[in-house]
């Protein structure tokens, strides 16, 4: 692919290059624990123009899923679990997807409308009651802000390794204005939905946590005060930072925007033959996408580069399968059609020899490849392919299909597909989760609220657009993305004569090729400008 760029240095030594280059920044171990992205990037097919019907398996996926979310959730508060069937504690984040699933049941005909009426309100009564308060013990909130976990009758902070969480929080309100879009009748009971949804979202008080404003902080404890890390970079933030500018009550200023995206410099670049805003684990290039269609909206950083944040997810998958392909780890069973890396469960936090090395294997982690925040154990989590399905349905489709011929018997179970698996680790030791299937490798005993809601609301979307279409009723939502510089697409209404803005296109092979040659020159000029920076001279020493 590089012989007409520098026919003079091999494929993988080009790749090395930037490897190197990049890996001069990461910071942390999770990001340094193998080189995971050293093997060189493998062709992939073209994006297809027309629409892909779904086989029935993902009818079936999508049942027992919303199944998880209406049997698992507390009947009496409306609390969801962060997994099951372990069940230990609630998840706010997963009483986001919960809130989001309903409708998705509704318009299936799995439940009625009252019955989900009935479950939304009692899941807002109980947010709106929830004690809150600075003290460490008996409260679930405080300034509009929830517990990332929280006891699963009571409702009040599981523990005190808990933090006062701002992306959960972000998470659960995603939830709560999905419901009040979608419950838009006539009817006092929907309308107490939407009032309740409003008191909700209007109570978080967004600028208390920009300590170091304009970017805001990712939490509280009451016992040590603020996180000090923000949220920069390319991540899953993106939707707490359009809630918080869209807030009528507590927004921050449109200027947090500019400042968070003049933090993805170290994330946008070339990696398996994709340039892309790269972040590791795939939820990340996901969450925000579940409830904002970003389909022709683009704001002043993607504008510059000419594509969206949709083809930007479309092309993270795409990196993600290739580098399965590419497999530079040999993990087992790694290709075309076994992908995916997220943060999900995992076997146990351990070192065991595996093709004659030593190798790090973590229980719940983050999970990913890309320019940072890589880690590769082994690992697959369904969720990180299926939730990509309105992305890139032509690779989507048959891994999923892949995964349930041939792992369903063990991994496809009464909620779908169990959280994650891997083919690699058969090592005889205890686990910290899951269990070990002779001859198969290990498998997830849990499903996890925050990787099944991915799932069900992504086939929604690509089906018909449901919940994209209910958000884009909000006017929340609206006014968040337009002080974050959104234009064009959905948002702006097409005059009499105008032609409809059209979506970015996936990138071409030239331009695929082109994009390599860039960014393998501006790592030469970093290397060379480095290597003629003049050293200080050591001065001899005297004793």
């Amino acid at each position: 692919m590089f012989d007409s760029i520098r026919r003079s240095v091999g494929t993988a030594s080009l790749v090395a290059v930037l490897v190197f280059i990049s890996g001069c920044k990461q910071e942390g171990p999770a990001s340094t624990a193998y080189p995971i992205a050293s093997a060189p990037p493998v062709e992939v097919e073209p994006l297809k123009p027309t629409k892909l019907e779904l086989p029935p398996l993902f009818r079936d996926v999508e049942k027992r899923t919303f199944q998880f979310f209406w049997d698992t959730t507390n009947e009496v508060n409306g609390l969801t679990p962060d997994r099951y069937p372990s069940r230990p504690f609630a998840s706010i984040a997963s009483v986001g997807f919960a809130l989001t699933a309903y409708p998705i049941g509704i318009e299936n005909g799995w439940v009625s409308r009252r019955q989900a009426v009935d479950r939304t309100l009692t899941t807002l009564k109980f947010f709106r009651d929830l004690p809150s308060g600075p003290q460490a013990e008996g409260k679930g909130a405080y300034n509009g802000f929830y517990y990332h976990f929280l006891d699963m009758d009571t409702g009040a902070r599981f523990q005190s390794w808990v933090e006062l969480s701002s992306v959960d929080t972000a998470l659960l309100m995603m939830g709560v204005l999905f419901a009040q879009s979608y419950y838009d009748r006539d009817d006092p009971r929907e309308k107490e939905i939407r009032d309740l949804a409003d008191t909700l979202y209007k109570r978080v008080d967004w600028p208390w946590l920009q300590r170091n404003a304009p970017l805001i902080s990712m939490g509280w404890f009451p016992e040590s005060g603020f996180i000090q890390h923000d949220w920069t970079g390319y991540n899953e933030a993106m939707m707490l930072y359009i809630l918080a500018m869209g807030s009528p009550t507590h927004p921050v200023a449109p200027e947090s925007w500019s400042v968070w995206t003049r933090t993805y410099n170290d994330s946008w670049g070339v990696y398996q033959g994709e340039e892309y805003l790269s972040f590791g684990p795939l939820f990340g290039h996901q969450y925000s996408h579940v409830w904002i269609d970003f389909r022709g909206i683009q704001d002043d950083y993607m504008r510059e580069r000419g594509i969206d944040y949709f083809e930007n997810s479309r092309r993270a998958a795409y990196a993600h399968r290739a580098y399965a392909i590419a497999n530079p780890m040999k993990w087992k069973d790694y290709g075309p059609e076994v992908w995916g890396l997220t943060a999900s469960d995992g076997p146990q936090q351990t070192l065991q020899e595996f093709r004659g090395e030593q190798r790090q294997f973590r229980h719940y982690s983050a999970r990913g490849a890309g320019l940072r925040d890589t880690f590769d154990d082994g690992t697959i989590a369904p969720t990180a392919a299926i939730a990509s399905l309105p992305f890139a349905p032509e690779i989507v489709i048959p891994s999923t299909v892949a995964m349930h011929e041939r792992y369903g018997e063990y991994l496809y179970s009464s909620y779908g597909f169990l959280d994650s698996f891997n083919r690699s680790f058969d090592f005889d030791i205890p686990l910290k989760t899951g269990r070990l299937v002779p001859g198969e490798g290990w498998v997830a005993s849990d499903y996890i609220g925050i990787d099944q809601g991915p799932i069900l609301a992504m086939i929604s979307n690509y089906r018909n657009e449901f919940v994209w279409n209910v958000m884009k009723r909000n006017k929340y939502i609206r006014d968040g993305l337009q002080k974050a510089g959104f234009k064009g697409g959905w948002l702006e209404p097409v005059k009499e004569g105008e032609a409809a803005p059209t979506q970015p296109k996936p990138q071409t092979k030239a331009e695929k090729d082109a994009a390599t040659a860039r960014a393998l020159g501006e790592a030469e000029s970093r290397v060379n400008r480095a290597s003629q920076t003049p050293q200080p001279t050591q001065e001899p020493k005297t004793k």
